[in-house]
């Protein structure tokens, strides 16, 4: 079992309930407003949470479904709290009012996450496949900076709204968002009925170089209004070096203070997990399979002894493309896509086209490389 400092939590997203108000196009849960609960008590709640701080005192997003529909939340939040965890909640914006800013502070809420998946009402509602939802995050927004309670952005992207990126970034910046995270939608979920609709490799790469070039700016004119990062795309590392290293460029990167503690691409089970309201341990939100319940093994036990888990965590193992680039240790390539692809979560990430520059070479001939064991690295 592999217990190195590095492979501790430090952000841990916890699916509270499953039941929404809404029903998103790309939910990872196919949420509805008759999904489940979770079949957790409070008190079970409150144990889990000890258990995590046996371990770590990471952030803690409180998540869904839609959280807000629990009613124990705002307990939960404050155990959380009192624990020494950074307490933080993502919620789609819609049942947010005075009386749950106020409920917000008085838990001591440190960070919410907001999603606006489009600059316009109509793009955002289409998305969330609800009228006036897009008006519900920004009337959230409002409140949220009316009471003194930093947020960030998230926001998903298909085909059908990617069009919509650079307004949506723009809408974020607007409202006074702390963060804006852009997300590439993977095929979990409702996103595995619009697989039609996910991006492509060459589409993810152009607005992954167009996201470069919105940072490189923000950087160079040391504009800290708000911190911008792709999501579930983590060859943008790979991208994000190659283009600075184009341009003859040293970039100091921001990290946000409740973020996932990576200062790489995909960190899911290394220093990041996620636990449905079932129970079970997941690396990701989006990680589609599990071998270990956090009900049934505490979670400082089911962090290292998951096969899972560990297998996120060597990177030694990945096979294809992923296996011998040399820029593994700083994307790590997204498992989830490989699984849904090939079926093993170790195989290449199939939405990054690089190849890598052993297979290069060795396509070319030249068996001159000087790569021990078949991995070279990158000076980052």
């Amino acid at each position: 079992m592999e217990k190195r400092e590095e492979f501790l939590p430090k952000w841990i997203a916890w699916e509270i309930t499953r039941r929404c108000n809404l029903q998103c196009i790309h939910c990872r849960s196919a949420s509805t407003i008759e999904s489940e609960q979770g079949d957790f008590s409070t008190e079970d709640g409150k144990k889990l949470l000890d258990d995590i701080a046996k371990l770590s005192k990471p952030t803690v997003v409180l998540t869904g479904g839609e959280p807000l529909l629990r009613e124990d939340i705002w307990e939960l939040a404050r155990y959380g709290t009192e624990l020494g965890f950074r307490m933080c909640i993502a919620t789609n914006g819609t049942l947010v009012d005075d009386e749950v800013c106020k409920k917000m502070k008085e838990v001591g809420i440190r960070m919410v996450s907001l999603s606006l998946d489009g600059s316009t009402p109509e793009i955002h509602d289409d998305f969330r496949k609800q009228p006036g939802a897009y008006e519900g995050v920004i009337r959230a927004a409002e409140l949220f900076n009316k009471h003194g309670i930093p947020f960030l952005i998230n926001s998903s992207f298909t085909k059908r709204n990617a069009f919509d990126i650079p307004n949506v970034y723009k809408k974020a910046r607007e409202l006074g968002a702390k963060a804006w995270y852009m997300f590439i939608v993977l095929p979990v979920g409702r996103g595995e009925e619009a697989n039609a609709e996910l991006l492509n490799a060459e589409e993810a790469e152009y607005w992954l170089n167009w996201h470069y070039e919105l940072e490189k700016e923000l950087i160079l004119k040391g504009d800290n209004t708000i911190l911008v990062r792709p999501t579930c795309a983590p060859h943008y590392y790979r991208i994000f070096y190659q283009n600075a290293k184009r341009d003859g460029l040293d970039l100091k990167r921001r990290n946000l203070v409740f973020g996932t503690g990576g200062g790489k691409g995909c960190v899911a089970g290394q220093s990041i997990a996620y636990i449905d309201c079932h129970g079970w341990l997941r690396p990701c939100s989006y990680f589609p399979i599990s071998d270990a319940n956090v009900f049934e093994i505490p979670f400082h036990e089911a962090w290292f002894k998951s096969k899972i888990m560990q297998d996120m965590r060597r990177i030694e193992d990945y096979k294809g493309r992923c296996g011998v680039c040399e820029y593994v240790k700083i994307c790590n390539g997204c498992r989830v896509r490989a699984y849904w692809e090939y079926g093993d979560y170790m195989e290449e990430d199939p939405i990054c086209n690089y190849v890598p520059l052993k297979m290069r070479l060795n396509a070319s001939g030249d068996s001159s490389l000087g790569i021990k064991g078949g991995k070279s690295s990158v000076d980052t």
